[in-house]
């Protein structure tokens, strides 16, 4: 009989909970501890999976052997949770974004490096079926131009409008899209990032706008926005020669007609591949931490940029 592996969850918000409900379907995963700043967040989820829960990640540490750790936390709060993690020698999931710096990032970063351990971060994006058509219908045509947006509202927590809590809206949500940027496009060697809106002292911009140019020779666009009632456009546009597509989380709209519906499996393949690689097994792990800490230098030259007013060159 094939032993559980054995998972704990450091964070239970809305991202964590999800990450625990998919978790909980695999038969060979058991969620061994749940902690949070919050205690009474942490026994809330860890009542609904029978798991014991605490009020700080130490204690679920110290409390009995991991296989692996789920980071669910918001930006502010990254760097020790993993830090810790990597000193009791266990694999990490990590939720984006990966910290509110470059600094924090990099060093996890070189830590998994150092310990080669296995590691995955959260841009399920990679896993949707539609990106798969995508990269068919683009097979020999090179991407020239591609547009990003992520128009939506400020979501329902207090530290999501300070600016050095959640790092501001590239960081913290438009960061899928320029992960899935790099995945299709490749590289990005420069940004230009302008803000838009006129926020309080300490708040995020209300908007960005931004240039991107890739090392492939195509141009970008990245548009964002918190200042709607509610989620509007969300997503990347691509034109190759003879084909424009349209990109969101959920359906596929090529030339503007044909359209492709996403069944929806790609949060359960996130988990599902990170937890194949903690067990040895073949795994398909598409953004391991030191990918997604390219994803995560590009996010910070976007809010650099529009921060300083000037172009910021990106090199590797």
């Amino acid at each position: 009989m094939t032993s559980l592996t054995r998972i704990g969850i450091i964070g239970a918000g809305n991202v964590a909970a999800r990450h625990a409900d998919v978790l909980s379907t695999f038969p060979d995963v058991t969620i061994a501890g749940i902690a949070d700043t919050e205690p009474h967040k942490a026994e809330a989820l860890a009542s609904r999976h029978g798991s014991p829960a605490y009020g700080d990640h130490a204690d679920l540490l110290a409390a009995g052997r991991l296989d692996a750790v789920y980071v669910c936390v918001p930006p502010f709060a990254h760097g020790t949770p993993e830090l810790d993690c990597l000193e009791s020698d266990l694999p990490i999931f990590v939720e984006k974004p990966l910290a509110l710096d470059l600094e924090t990032a990099e060093r996890i970063g070189a830590e998994i490096q150092r310990k080669s351990l296995p590691s995955a971060v959260g841009h399920h994006w990679r896993y949707l079926d539609i990106i798969d058509r995508a990269r068919e219908l683009l097979e020999e045509r090179p991407i020239q131009l591609a547009i990003g947006h992520w128009l939506d509202k400020v979501p329902p927590v207090p530290w999501w409008i300070r600016r050095e809590l959640s790092g501001g809206q590239v960081l913290e949500q438009a960061v899928h899209v320029l992960d899935l940027a790099r995945a299709l496009v490749g590289e990005v060697t420069m940004v230009h990032a302008v803000p838009g809106g006129t926020p309080e002292e300490g708040e995020v911009d209300r908007a960005t706008a931004a240039v991107l140019r890739f090392e492939s020779g195509a141009a970008g666009l990245l548009a964002v926005t918190c200042m709607l009632t509610a989620k509007g456009r969300v997503g990347l546009e691509v034109c190759a020669e003879g084909v424009s597509l349209d990109i969101s989380e959920t359906r596929l709209v090529t030339d503007g007609r044909s359209i492709m519906e996403d069944p929806g499996r790609a949060k359960t393949r996130v988990d599902r591949e990170f937890v194949n690689a903690v067990q040895g097994r073949t795994s398909d792990v598409r953004a391991p931490y030191e990918e997604a800490l390219r994803t995560h230098r590009l996010a910070h030259a976007v809010a650099r940029s529009a921060g300083e007013r000037v172009p910021v060159m990106l090199h590797g």
